[in-house]
């Protein structure tokens, strides 16, 4: 298997409020696509939403509820702590929650995390050791 993800596709509720939240509110590039998938075109990836349910559907799985965290989150980094309180406020301002505050963190970088509003985990990342922009 060659070394890449194509698509991250996130299972929502909402669709409409999610693909607002990630192209208007985090702005985001949406590849025009007609269907109940939204896809955003990422560097190196894609990003889809499409319905939660549909998505168990497609894996042959039933949609279980959730209780507390799942176990994954999505990283986004950025050239410098300030950018990392930009994105933040950004997202909290789009519809997100502020999960963590940014803080100096154990390995050397500067980091907080935010919830979309269809429970997805964030991390805003500055590190000073490797460029990941």
């Amino acid at each position: 298997m060659k070394a890449k993800i194509s698509i991250i596709t996130l299972g929502v509720e909402d669709l409409e409020r999610a693909t607002r939240f990630y192209g208007e509110g985090l702005g985001l590039p949406k590849y025009d696509f007609e269907g109940n998938i939204s896809f955003f075109s990422l560097e190196g990836t894609w990003l889809a939403l499409y319905p939660k349910e549909e998505l168990a559907k497609d894996i042959g799985l039933p949609v279980l509820p959730q209780a507390g965290f799942s176990g994954v989150t999505l990283a986004h980094n950025v050239k410098s702590k300030s950018e990392v309180d930009a994105v933040l406020t950004q997202a909290v301002s789009a519809g997100a929650q502020l999960i963590k505050p940014a803080v100096d963190v154990f390995w050397g970088g500067y980091s907080g995390y935010f919830q979309d509003p269809e429970g997805h985990y964030w991390e805003v990342a500055y590190n000073p050791y490797e460029d990941l922009t």
